[in-house]
């Protein structure tokens, strides 16, 4: 972990670096561009030379979906004691739906019109897994999950399968029980085309959800207009902000859980403590040493962690509104006060008892978040971001009265007399006896 103090000549130049904005670098656009007109223009073709040439397995219009059989075999091999661990984290997840999700409503203004919200969910949406070493059996929940509590009908999840054509079958067991009607076995950029755009065997989705690579977020990115997308969350990140307060073992904790997710996570620490810098920088080291992924937060922690000394928790604040962290560990004495001041935080977890990794799987609230600064722009993945709103204007004759002057005058202010002339011809066909 590389450690900053104000004493150091790079320190406010490495604080301003943690000011981010969540633009893609040149070549993932035009990586990602590629494989997006090549899935457009070959359709199937491409997505099982890509299968091909990432996955190393072999793809046909015959095994690009997971079958009946697969989901029944995957169920006889998953433990009960994962099946209870699933529907815990999904009851949980309905619970949180139900209490944030948006409720029709309507309302009489000024002039007595009633004006009105519908929300429905939508009819097909898509749901991206990232492959990899870990199956992400918490993401199928966390994102598949909210379309069922949301009512969604066609729910279509994608995730990349191994060599032998198989998906992991704890994987399969979430997707199933998260309310997954079809699940292809495409990963990457190539995935999130066929989804926003259909191939002879894939028929496109309203709206793609769920978190990935950086090639997958450019996919997402760039596709907008041909499809809807929830958010941008890429490779996992942790912010922690401490004062002396804090458990330094628990926050080293903390950091290595998001660090293991894979190489290109990124853990921050900022603390007003030198003591308690120093407490959790060897915490780091001994903890690594002892966990099985230990190569990949090796890795991270040379290249993607950091740790800053500053004078004041509100000097943390604004580092923390500046970097927009995924997550944020926030241990501080006036928790309160300092909550009311963050931002741009995905999901904060306040108390020294508060771990991302309950958030990660069981709590309620998708751990799909916004990440590489995209906090400043996007929330993370909610029940209402899979139901379109519609809004409704019913008018009464008496409102059409009061209304006309009013809409009378913005049409002449406009240009626009056949504005006008679409209330005044009702105003003159009124019956008001």
């Amino acid at each position: 972990m590389k450690i900053y103090r104000p004493t150091d000549a790079c320190f406010v130049e490495m604080k301003d670096s943690m000011n981010r904005r969540a633009i893609p670098e040149s070549t993932v656009r035009s990586t990602v561009d590629s494989i997006i007109q090549d899935v457009a223009q070959r359709g199937d073709a491409a997505l099982f030379d890509y299968a091909q040439r990432f996955d190393k397995v072999n793809l046909s219009a015959e095994t690009l979906y997971v079958t009946e059989d697969e989901l029944a075999e995957a169920e006889e091999q998953v433990a009960e004691s994962v099946k209870e661990a699933i529907a815990a984290s999904l009851a949980n997840i309905h619970f949180f739906s139900e209490c944030s999700r948006r409720k029709d409503w309507s309302a009489t203004n000024a002039q007595g019109v009633e004006v009105a919200e519908r929300f429905i969910p939508y009819d097909r949406v898509g749901i991206y897994i990232p492959g990899g070493k870990a199956p992400l059996v918490s993401t199928s929940i966390m994102t598949g999950g909210f379309a069922q509590a949301a009512g969604v009908k066609e729910i279509v999840a994608a995730t990349p399968c191994g060599p032998d054509g198989k998906v992991n079958p704890s994987l399969l067991y979430a997707l199933k029980a998260a309310g997954a009607t079809e699940i292809i076995k495409i990963g990457g950029a190539q995935a999130i085309a066929a989804l926003a755009l259909g191939t002879e065997s894939v028929r496109p989705v309203e709206k793609i959800f769920g978190p990935g690579n950086r090639f997958v977020v450019e996919a997402k990115r760039q596709l907008v207009g041909a499809v809807a997308i929830d958010l941008l969350p890429g490779p996992s990140e942790v912010m922690v902000l401490a004062d002396e307060s804090a458990n330094a073992s628990f926050l080293a904790a903390d950091l290595l859980a998001q660090g293991e997710h894979g190489p290109d996570s990124v853990v921050v620490f900022v603390t007003t403590s030198e003591t308690l810098l120093q407490e959790v920088e060897a915490e780091v080291t001994r903890q690594a040493a002892l966990l099985s992924r230990g190569e990949i937060i090796r890795e991270v922690l040379d290249k993607h962690a950091y740790g800053f000394l500053v004078d004041t928790i509100q000097e943390g604040v604004t580092l923390v509104n500046d970097f927009a962290p995924e997550h944020l560990v926030l241990v501080v004495n006036d928790e309160e006060a300092v909550l009311n001041d963050i931002r741009t935080a995905g999901a904060i977890y306040a108390g020294a008892l508060s771990t991302v990794a309950c958030g990660d799987f069981l709590a309620g609230p998708s751990h799909t978040l916004p990440t590489g600064g995209a906090g400043k722009s996007f929330s993370g993945l909610r029940a209402d971001q899979f139901q379109r709103r519609t809004s409704i204007v019913r008018m009464t004759p008496e409102s059409v009265i009061k209304s006309a002057p009013y809409v009378a005058e913005f049409a002449r202010v406009e240009g626009l007399d056949a504005h006008n002339e679409s209330i005044q011809i009702r105003v003159k066909n009124l019956d008001l006896k």
